[in-house]
C-alpha cells in the first residue's frame, strides 16, 4: 500500500496540471495484458533515422513526438510497450503523438538521441519518455523523462494518465 501510495504522489507531481483526459484503461493490473509482453525495440533500427521520421509527421500531423528509449531486456519497457498497445490508448497515442522506438540497449547505443535534448549524462532508467514539440524541437517534459521508468509500481491507468498529462 505504501508503494502505491508513493507512486500515485510521484505522479501527481509528475503530470502537468493542464492535461487531456487518457481514456479508460480496461486493466487494472498488468498481470491482465496479453503475454507475452511485446519486444518493441528494434536493435538493428537507425534511431536517427526513426526520429526524424516521426518527427516530421508530428510536425506535418500537428501532433507531439514521443521518443520511447528502452531495451527489450527491461520489464518496465515491455510493460509500457504492451499497456500502449491496449485498444483504447492506442487510439488516444494515434490522435496525440507520433511514436518513436528507440534501442538504447544497456545504456550504450544510441545516446546521441537524448544528449539532443539535454539529457547528456547517464539516463536515469528505461523506459524514458521525451515528450518533444516537433515545432521546436524543445523537450516538453524536462526533469520527468525517467517517470515511468519503475512502470510496475504504477497501474495501467496511471501509466495511461502520464501519457495523457502531456497533451492539451
Amino acid at each position: 500500500m505504501r508503494r502505491l501510495v508513493t507512486a500515485l504522489l510521484a505522479f501527481a507531481v509528475a503530470v502537468p496540471a493542464a492535461a487531456a483526459t487518457a481514456p479508460h484503461v480496461p486493466i487494472a493490473t498488468f498481470e491482465q495484458l496479453a503475454k507475452p509482453l511485446p519486444l518493441p525495440y528494434d536493435e538493428q533500427a537507425n534511431a536517427q533515422t526513426v526520429v526524424a521520421a516521426a518527427k516530421a509527421r508530428a510536425k506535418a500531423r500537428h501532433k507531439l513526438l514521443l521518443i520511447d528509449l528502452g531495451g527489450n531486456w527491461c520489464l518496465d519497457c515491455r510493460l509500457l510497450a504492451g499497456t500502449m498497445d491496449l485498444p483504447q490508448l492506442q487510439k488516444f497515442i494515434a490522435a496525440n503523438y507520433e511514436v518513436a522506438i528507440v534501442d538504447v540497449g544497456r545504456f550504450n547505443k544510441n545516446l546521441d538521441i537524448p544528449a539532443h535534448y539535454g539529457i547528456k549524462d547517464r539516463m536515469e532508467g528505461v523506459p524514458s519518455v521525451l515528450i518533444v514539440d516537433p515545432r521546436t524541437d524543445k523537450l516538453i517534459n524536462q526533469g520527468r523523462t525517467a517517470a515511468l521508468a519503475d512502470a510496475r509500481s504504477m497501474t495501467p491507468q496511471a501509466l495511461a494518465d502520464w501519457l495523457a498529462g502531456w497533451t492539451k
